[in-house]
Protein backbone atom coordinates (compact mmCIF):
# COMPACT_ATOMS: atom_id res chain seq x y z
CA UNK A 1 0.00 0.00 0.00
CA UNK A 2 2.49 2.51 1.37
CA UNK A 3 6.53 2.11 0.17
CA UNK A 4 9.22 4.33 0.75
CA UNK A 5 12.23 3.76 -1.05
CA UNK A 6 15.85 5.16 -0.25
CA UNK A 7 13.83 8.16 1.40
CA UNK A 8 16.63 11.22 2.44
CA UNK A 9 15.35 14.36 3.84
CA UNK A 10 16.90 17.60 5.23
CA UNK A 11 15.75 20.63 7.44
CA UNK A 12 18.13 23.18 5.52
CA UNK A 13 22.00 21.56 6.83
CA UNK A 14 20.31 19.18 9.34
CA UNK A 15 19.89 15.80 7.98
CA UNK A 16 16.23 13.92 9.62
CA UNK A 17 16.70 10.78 7.18
CA UNK A 18 19.27 8.55 5.83
CA UNK A 19 18.02 6.09 3.53
CA UNK A 20 14.90 4.92 4.83
CA UNK A 21 13.49 2.17 3.31
CA UNK A 22 9.82 0.76 4.87
CA UNK A 23 6.37 -0.66 3.87
CA UNK A 24 2.78 -0.74 4.79
CA UNK A 25 0.93 -2.96 3.69
CA UNK A 26 -3.17 -2.81 3.61
CA UNK A 27 -5.35 -3.66 6.70
CA UNK A 28 -1.74 -3.56 8.49
CA UNK A 29 -0.87 -1.20 11.55
CA UNK A 30 2.90 -0.50 11.74
CA UNK A 31 4.24 0.98 14.73
CA UNK A 32 7.50 3.26 13.76
CA UNK A 33 9.62 3.25 16.83
CA UNK A 34 12.72 5.65 18.07
CA UNK A 35 14.14 7.96 20.63
CA UNK A 36 13.73 11.70 20.33
CA UNK A 37 15.00 12.74 16.71
CA UNK A 38 14.79 9.92 15.20
CA UNK A 39 13.19 10.95 12.12
CA UNK A 40 9.56 9.78 13.10
CA UNK A 41 7.79 12.50 12.79
CA UNK A 42 9.90 13.64 9.71
CA UNK A 43 8.93 10.17 7.75
CA UNK A 44 4.91 10.99 8.79
CA UNK A 45 5.04 14.63 7.23
CA UNK A 46 7.00 13.23 4.34
CA UNK A 47 4.32 10.50 3.02
CA UNK A 48 1.30 13.49 3.43
CA UNK A 49 3.14 16.24 1.66
CA UNK A 50 4.49 18.51 4.40
CA UNK A 51 7.96 17.85 3.66
CA UNK A 52 10.05 16.55 -0.24
CA UNK A 53 12.44 14.35 -0.33
CA UNK A 54 15.56 15.33 -1.29
CA UNK A 55 16.40 11.94 -2.53
CA UNK A 56 14.29 8.84 -3.00
CA UNK A 57 10.77 7.73 -3.88
CA UNK A 58 7.42 7.07 -2.17
CA UNK A 59 4.42 5.40 -3.55
CA UNK A 60 1.28 4.95 -2.32
CA UNK A 61 -0.89 2.22 -3.86
CA UNK A 62 2.04 2.32 -6.94
CA UNK A 63 1.62 5.86 -7.39
CA UNK A 64 4.39 8.57 -6.73
CA UNK A 65 3.35 10.55 -4.56
CA UNK A 66 6.66 12.07 -2.78
CA UNK A 67 6.00 15.33 -5.28
CA UNK A 68 2.41 15.99 -4.78
CA UNK A 69 1.04 18.65 -2.31
CA UNK A 70 -0.79 17.54 0.84
CA UNK A 71 -3.99 18.19 -0.11
CA UNK A 72 -3.68 15.91 -3.51
CA UNK A 73 -2.18 13.20 -0.75
CA UNK A 74 -5.09 13.15 1.17
CA UNK A 75 -7.45 12.75 -1.76
CA UNK A 76 -6.09 10.00 -2.76
CA UNK A 77 -7.02 8.40 1.09
CA UNK A 78 -3.87 9.22 3.45
CA UNK A 79 -5.00 10.81 6.93
CA UNK A 80 -2.59 12.60 9.46
CA UNK A 81 -3.25 13.33 12.90
CA UNK A 82 -0.46 15.39 13.72
CA UNK A 83 1.45 15.06 17.06
CA UNK A 84 0.26 17.74 19.59
CA UNK A 85 -3.48 17.16 18.77
CA UNK A 86 -3.37 20.53 17.54
CA UNK A 87 -7.43 21.08 17.75
CA UNK A 88 -9.20 24.10 16.33
CA UNK A 89 -9.68 26.13 20.36
CA UNK A 90 -12.64 28.15 19.02
CA UNK A 91 -14.26 25.91 16.93
CA UNK A 92 -16.75 23.53 18.71
CA UNK A 93 -16.26 19.50 18.64
CA UNK A 94 -18.61 19.13 15.43
CA UNK A 95 -16.89 22.20 13.81
CA UNK A 96 -13.32 20.58 14.48
CA UNK A 97 -15.00 17.30 13.07
CA UNK A 98 -16.38 19.42 9.54
CA UNK A 99 -13.59 20.71 8.57
CA UNK A 100 -12.03 17.12 8.71
CA UNK A 101 -14.27 16.58 6.19
CA UNK A 102 -13.11 20.20 3.99
CA UNK A 103 -12.20 17.92 0.56
CA UNK A 104 -15.28 15.92 0.41
CA UNK A 105 -19.03 17.22 -1.17
CA UNK A 106 -20.88 14.11 -0.08
CA UNK A 107 -23.10 16.13 2.57
CA UNK A 108 -25.46 12.86 3.31
CA UNK A 109 -22.37 10.63 3.46
CA UNK A 110 -20.31 13.29 5.75
CA UNK A 111 -23.65 14.10 8.24
CA UNK A 112 -23.60 9.56 8.39
CA UNK A 113 -19.96 10.02 9.28
CA UNK A 114 -19.97 12.70 11.90
CA UNK A 115 -22.66 10.66 13.45
CA UNK A 116 -20.47 7.31 13.37
CA UNK A 117 -17.20 9.33 15.28
CA UNK A 118 -19.56 10.66 17.77
CA UNK A 119 -20.73 6.83 18.06
CA UNK A 120 -17.23 5.93 18.47
CA UNK A 121 -16.42 8.50 20.89
CA UNK A 122 -19.61 9.27 23.67
CA UNK A 123 -17.53 11.94 25.46
CA UNK A 124 -17.10 13.50 21.90
CA UNK A 125 -21.29 13.33 21.57
CA UNK A 126 -22.08 14.77 24.82
CA UNK A 127 -19.86 17.62 24.48
CA UNK A 128 -20.57 17.70 21.12
CA UNK A 129 -21.38 21.86 21.18
CA UNK A 130 -18.23 22.41 23.13
CA UNK A 131 -15.45 24.47 22.12
CA UNK A 132 -11.86 22.93 21.53
CA UNK A 133 -10.39 24.96 24.14
CA UNK A 134 -12.43 23.43 27.55
CA UNK A 135 -11.63 20.02 26.07
CA UNK A 136 -9.73 17.69 28.28
CA UNK A 137 -6.31 15.91 26.59
CA UNK A 138 -7.66 13.33 26.33
CA UNK A 139 -11.12 14.28 24.87
CA UNK A 140 -8.42 16.46 22.00
CA UNK A 141 -6.89 13.51 21.19
CA UNK A 142 -10.02 11.78 20.55
CA UNK A 143 -11.50 14.32 18.58
CA UNK A 144 -7.94 15.02 16.31
CA UNK A 145 -8.53 11.24 15.55
CA UNK A 146 -12.12 11.90 14.66
CA UNK A 147 -10.95 14.77 12.49
CA UNK A 148 -8.86 12.96 10.63
CA UNK A 149 -11.39 9.99 10.59
CA UNK A 150 -13.43 12.48 8.59
CA UNK A 151 -11.95 12.33 5.38
CA UNK A 152 -12.33 8.35 5.09
CA UNK A 153 -8.50 8.02 4.88
CA UNK A 154 -7.10 4.36 3.93
CA UNK A 155 -3.93 4.93 5.61
CA UNK A 156 -4.18 6.97 8.40
CA UNK A 157 -0.74 7.95 10.01
CA UNK A 158 -0.88 8.80 14.07
CA UNK A 159 2.08 10.96 15.15
CA UNK A 160 2.47 10.14 19.53
CA UNK A 161 -1.20 9.91 20.15
CA UNK A 162 -0.49 9.23 23.51
CA UNK A 163 2.10 11.87 24.12
CA UNK A 164 1.12 13.92 27.58
CA UNK A 165 -2.24 11.42 28.55
CA UNK A 166 -2.73 9.98 31.57
CA UNK A 167 -2.64 5.82 31.78
CA UNK A 168 -5.50 5.06 31.57
CA UNK A 169 -6.33 7.51 28.85
CA UNK A 170 -3.56 6.00 26.98
CA UNK A 171 -5.00 2.35 26.83
CA UNK A 172 -8.33 3.88 25.59
CA UNK A 173 -6.28 5.52 23.22
CA UNK A 174 -4.95 2.27 21.71
CA UNK A 175 -8.01 0.27 22.09
CA UNK A 176 -9.45 2.76 19.89
CA UNK A 177 -6.34 2.54 16.97
CA UNK A 178 -7.42 -1.42 17.28
CA UNK A 179 -10.91 -0.74 16.81
CA UNK A 180 -10.23 1.68 13.90
CA UNK A 181 -8.24 -0.53 12.18
CA UNK A 182 -10.80 -3.93 12.58
CA UNK A 183 -14.22 -2.09 12.13
CA UNK A 184 -13.69 -0.08 9.75
CA UNK A 185 -10.42 -1.17 7.69
CA UNK A 186 -8.10 1.48 7.84
CA UNK A 187 -4.71 0.87 7.78
CA UNK A 188 -2.15 2.59 10.01
CA UNK A 189 1.32 3.77 10.80
CA UNK A 190 1.74 4.47 13.81
CA UNK A 191 4.66 6.73 15.67
CA UNK A 192 5.28 6.32 19.22
CA UNK A 193 7.52 6.31 22.05
CA UNK A 194 5.51 4.09 24.21
CA UNK A 195 7.12 0.47 22.12
CA UNK A 196 5.22 -1.62 24.40
CA UNK A 197 1.72 -0.50 24.07
CA UNK A 198 2.36 0.34 20.09
CA UNK A 199 4.18 -3.39 19.78
CA UNK A 200 1.18 -4.98 21.34
CA UNK A 201 -1.37 -3.70 18.68
CA UNK A 202 0.80 -3.59 15.61
CA UNK A 203 1.30 -6.84 13.17
CA UNK A 204 5.03 -5.46 12.22
CA UNK A 205 7.36 -2.15 13.75
CA UNK A 206 10.56 -0.42 12.45
CA UNK A 207 13.04 1.10 14.62
CA UNK A 208 15.33 4.63 13.39
CA UNK A 209 17.53 5.83 14.69
CA UNK A 210 19.66 8.89 13.91
CA UNK A 211 17.28 8.67 10.60
CA UNK A 212 18.04 5.15 9.62
CA UNK A 213 16.21 2.25 9.91
CA UNK A 214 17.96 -0.51 12.00
CA UNK A 215 15.64 -2.81 13.32
CA UNK A 216 12.87 -4.43 11.39
CA UNK A 217 10.31 -7.18 12.02
CA UNK A 218 7.35 -8.55 13.29
CA UNK A 219 5.88 -7.25 16.51
CA UNK A 220 6.65 -9.88 18.48
CA UNK A 221 10.36 -10.17 17.91
CA UNK A 222 10.49 -7.00 18.01
CA UNK A 223 9.02 -6.84 21.99
CA UNK A 224 11.03 -10.02 22.14
CA UNK A 225 14.36 -7.82 20.76
CA UNK A 226 16.82 -7.17 23.59
CA UNK A 227 18.21 -4.07 21.99
CA UNK A 228 14.62 -3.00 22.04
CA UNK A 229 13.82 -3.77 25.35
CA UNK A 230 16.65 -1.75 26.94
CA UNK A 231 16.49 1.06 24.78
CA UNK A 232 12.27 1.25 24.70
CA UNK A 233 11.56 -0.88 27.58
CA UNK A 234 13.91 -0.42 30.30
CA UNK A 235 16.55 2.01 31.26
CA UNK A 236 16.18 4.97 29.26
CA UNK A 237 12.30 5.19 29.85
CA UNK A 238 13.01 8.72 31.89
CA UNK A 239 15.08 10.08 28.75
CA UNK A 240 12.09 9.24 26.52
CA UNK A 241 9.62 10.93 28.61
CA UNK A 242 10.69 14.59 27.70
CA UNK A 243 8.93 16.28 24.45
CA UNK A 244 11.14 15.97 21.65
CA UNK A 245 10.99 20.04 19.76
CA UNK A 246 14.06 18.97 17.28
CA UNK A 247 13.14 19.44 13.83
CA UNK A 248 14.25 15.54 13.02
CA UNK A 249 11.64 14.37 14.76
Amino acid sequence: MLELRDVHAAYGHVTALRGVSLEVRAGEIVALLGANGAGKSTTLRLVSGLVHPAQGALTFEGRPIHRLPPEAIIRLGIGHVPEGRRVFPGLTVRENMRLGAAIRRDAIGIAADMERMLALFPDLKRLERALGWTLSGGQQQMLAIARGLMARPRLLLMDEPSLGLAPILVQSVFRTVEQINREFGTTVLLVEQNASMALGIAARGYVLETGRVVLAGAAGELLRNPEVREAYLGGRRKERGAVDRSPAR
